[in-house]
C-alpha cells in the first residue's frame, strides 16, 4: 500500500501541472486575441481620424480654392455658372485676370503699401517686445511688478475705444492718414501682448544660466543678445507670426488712419467692391494675392511656430 501512494501522488502533480498548463496556455491565447483585437481596434480608431481630418481639412479649404480658380476664369465664364465648371472644362482658365490686376495701379500700390505698414509693425512689436520682456523678467527696478500689471491690463482694451482719441492726437501733430500713423497704432497695441507672452517665456530661463554668463563678464545687452534671444527664438517667431498676420488683414484701422488716395489692400478691395459690384477678374486675384502672402510667411515659419507654442504647453 505504502509504494502506491507516491504513485497516486505523481499523477495528480502530473494532473495539476497539465492542467495548469493548460489554463495558462488559453490565458495567454486569449490574452493575445485581446491584445490584437485591442491593436486592431485602435488603428481602425486612427484611420478613422485622419479621414475625419483630411475631409475637415479639405472642407476648410475649399473656400480658398474657389477664390484661387476664379481668379483664374473669366468674368463671362463665371456669369454662367460657378467656379467648379472648370473641373470639366480646364481650357477655361487664363491669365488675362492677373495681367488687368499688375494693370490696376489701386491694387499694386495697395500691395506695397500693406508691406510698408505689416513690416515695421511687426519688426518694432518684437523689438521693443523682447527688451520689455527681459526687462520685466530679469532686471530689478522700482514699480517693475506695478507697471506689468499696467501692461497686462491693457490687454483688455479694445481697438475700438482709441479710435477717436487717437484720431484727435494724430492730426494735430500730423500723422493721421499717413503710413507711419498705422504703424504707431498698430505698435501700440500689439505691444501688451508681446510683453506679456515674452516676459513669461523669458522668466522660464533658468537662473543658473543667466549667473554663469553674468560671471564669465556678460553684460546685460551682451547676455540679451546671446543668451536671452536665442533661447526665446521660438517664441518670437510666433508672436512674429501673430502680428503680422493681425496687421496684413487689419481693416479697421486701416480705413480710419491710413491715406484714402494710397490704402492698403483690404480698403482697396474694399473699395473696388463699392464702386465696381461686376468688378471679379480684379477682386478674385486681388483677394488671393492677400492671401497669399501671410500663407506663406506661416508656412516659412511654421518650425519655429510649432517649437514656441509646444514650450509654452510643457512650461
Amino acid at each position: 500500500m505504502s509504494p502506491s501512494r507516491p504513485a497516486r501522488t505523481g499523477s495528480t502533480a502530473r494532473t495539476g501541472s497539465t492542467a495548469g498548463a493548460g489554463s495558462t496556455a488559453g490565458a495567454g491565447s486569449t490574452a493575445g486575441a485581446g491584445s490584437t483585437a485591442g491593436r486592431l481596434a485602435a488603428r481602425a480608431a486612427g484611420g478613422a481620424l485622419r479621414v475625419f481630418l483630411v475631409l475637415a481639412a479639405l472642407f476648410w479649404l475649399l473656400p480658398t480654392l474657389g477664390l484661387l480658380i476664379s481668379s483664374f476664369v473669366s468674368p463671362t465664364d463665371l456669369n454662367k455658372g460657378g467656379w467648379w465648371q472648370v473641373l470639366t472644362a480646364p481650357s477655361r482658365l487664363t491669365a488675362a485676370n492677373y495681367e488687368r490686376l499688375l494693370a490696376n495701379d489701386t491694387i499694386t500700390g495697395s500691395l506695397l503699401n500693406t508691406v510698408a505698414i505689416a513690416v515695421p509693425a511687426t519688426l518694432l512689436v518684437l523689438t521693443l517686445g523682447a527688451f520689455a520682456g527681459y526687462a520685466f523678467a530679469w532686471l530689478e527696478f522700482p514699480g517693475r511688478d506695478w507697471l506689468f500689471l499696467v501692461v497686462v491690463g491693457l490687454l483688455v482694451v479694445p481697438v475700438q475705444v482709441a479710435l477717436i482719441p487717437v484720431s484727435e492726437l494724430f492730426g494735430s501733430i500730423g500723422l493721421f492718414e499717413t503710413t507711419a500713423g498705422v504703424v504707431l497704432f498698430h505698435t501700440a497695441f500689439g505691444l501688451p501682448f508681446a510683453v506679456f507672452l515674452l516676459r513669461n517665456f523669458f522668466a522660464e530661463i533658468p537662473r543658473e544660466l543667466l549667473e554663469a554668463a553674468r560671471l564669465d563678464g556678460a553684460g546685460e545687452l551682451r547676455l540679451f543678445a546671446r543668451v536671452v534671444l536665442p533661447l526665446g527664438a521660438p517664441a518670437i517667431a510666433s508672436l512674429g507670426i501673430f502680428q503680422f498676420l493681425w496687421v496684413w488683414n487689419d481693416m479697421l484701422v486701416a480705413l480710419v488712419f491710413a491715406d484714402s488716395a494710397n490704402p492698403p489692400v483690404t480698403v482697396a478691395l474694399q473699395q473696388q467692391v463699392r464702386q465696381f459690384g461686376n468688378n471679379i477678374d480684379v477682386l478674385a486675384p486681388g483677394a488671393f494675392l492677400s492671401m497669399v502672402v501671410p500663407l506663406v510667411v506661416f508656412f516659412a515659419f511654421q518650425r519655429q511656430f510649432v517649437t514656441g507654442v509646444m514650450a509654452g504647453a510643457i512650461k
